[in-house]
């Protein structure tokens, strides 16, 4: 069940709703007139959360050089790694 917070919460109680973020990793959801407006979450769970996109991105970037034929056998790729070491 998602926690979801008032503005005026935020403002008024700021080190609850950190020490929340931090202790369970997950976010806050933030209302402003009854609607939602924010979440707020730990840095640790937002540097997660971004590298899991960032990942994803990655996946797919070579999912889609695999598909289009944009690959090098592993053979030729080690033989050029090589070829710059000994420069």
């Amino acid at each position: 069940m998602p926690t979801i917070r008032p503005s005026s919460d935020l403002r008024n109680n700021y080190n609850e709703i950190s020490t929340f973020c931090r202790e369970n990793a997950e976010p806050v959801y933030i209302t402003k007139n009854g609607k939602g407006d924010l979440a707020v979450l730990s840095i640790e769970a937002f540097e997660k959360l971004a590298g899991r996109f960032e990942l994803r991105k990655l996946l797919a970037e070579g999912i889609d050089d695999i598909e289009n034929g944009r690959t090098t056998p592993v053979e030729d790729a080690f033989a050029k790694i090589r070829q710059g070491l000994k420069k």
